[in-house]
């Protein structure tokens, strides 16, 4: 019963081209199960749909979090179809088998007023100023991730047309809008930038954003300064890039921007990924209410026909 487990992660690797990283975590899993199922002397190629459920049951009151559940259910759902398709199980248990609901988090975004905190604090005159304003500008202006952030390159920038080209999750490509803030800031850190390559030994000539040793900046990095810079302006909570990619997306929304629109922007493959977003107030739902619905507030004293 143990080889399945190994058998199953080498056709992982050879045929699905998993990482190791994902083998890891698979491997992981499985194994705690095969050992749950050693206790309760239980063989991997006769365990039923019932016992699954309550290996799962037995998670959850250990303290694991549903999310954390739903991943190791989904690794024996893998083992389970293979076993299956190899023809070692007539019938996949985990088939139909549903893991616990993850509760649905409200991202945290900034208000306005946070935001012109945030970007209107002052910034030494420096590189490292101009650029930290810069990538700020950029994180707010674009919704862009992290990672797509510090992989922008100068041959993707268009100031004139303002826009840039990132590159987002599965390699896909999508231009993102730059507003005149951030062009503005953009614009004053390149000739900085300019400085700091002269005067490095080693640079990355294509990279947008560079240390003062040339190198380009990584997302952790860029992680940090939007950290860093959210407490020198005295922000009240912790500030991640993600927490300003969540207030781009709900300032759109808030003013009338359509949720399509917003998928484009943000890079999401489904709309259902954007939809956590529409998280406006009542009183923003009751004003487009009252203003587009004929008995509405705003229409009730018209006089008509």
């Amino acid at each position: 019963m143990a080889d399945l487990v190994p058998d199953y992660l080498h056709w992982l690797a050879s045929e699905r081209r998993k990482s190791a990283a994902t083998l890891r975590a698979y491997g992981s899993d499985l194994h705690a199960f095969v050992a749950w199922l050693g206790t309760h002397g239980r063989a991997l190629t006769a365990v039923t749909r019932f016992e699954l459920r309550r290996y799962l049951v037995e998670l959850e009151q250990q303290g694991l979090v549903a999310t954390s559940v739903q991943r190791k259910l989904a690794s024996l759902r893998g083992l389970f179809a293979w076993l299956q398709q190899t023809g070692q199980i007539a019938k996949d248990p985990a088939k139909l088998l549903k893991g616990p609901k993850a509760q649905k988090r409200v991202p945290r975004f900034l208000t306005t007023q946070e935001v012109d905190a945030l970007l209107g604090q002052t910034f030494d005159e420096s590189p490292q100023g101009a650029r930290d304003r810069a990538i700020l500008e950029t994180l707010y202006s674009t919704g862009c991730r992290v990672s797509e952030c510090a992989g922008m390159r100068l041959e993707h920038l268009d100031l004139q047309e303002g826009v840039v080209r990132v590159l987002g999750k599965g390699q896909k490509e999508r231009l993102a809008m730059l507003g005149e803030p951030a062009l503005t800031a953009i614009a004053a850190w390149l000739p900085l930038r300019q400085q700091v390559v002269r005067d490095a030994r080693r640079v990355d000539p294509g990279t947008l954003w560079i240390n003062q040793r040339g190198g380009a900046l990584s997302s952790r990095w860029v992680f940090q300064t939007v950290v860093d810079r959210a407490k020198a302006a005295g922000l009240q909570t912790t500030l991640t890039p993600h927490g300003l990619r969540h207030s781009f997306a709900t300032h759109l929304l808030d003013r009338g921007a359509d949720l399509r629109t917003v998928q484009e922007l943000l890079g999401h493959a489904r709309l259902v990924t954007t939809e956590i977003y529409t998280h406006v107030s009542i009183g923003k739902l009751r004003a487009v209410y009252d203003q587009a619905h004929p008995h509405g507030r705003e229409r009730s004293g018209d006089s008509g026909a």
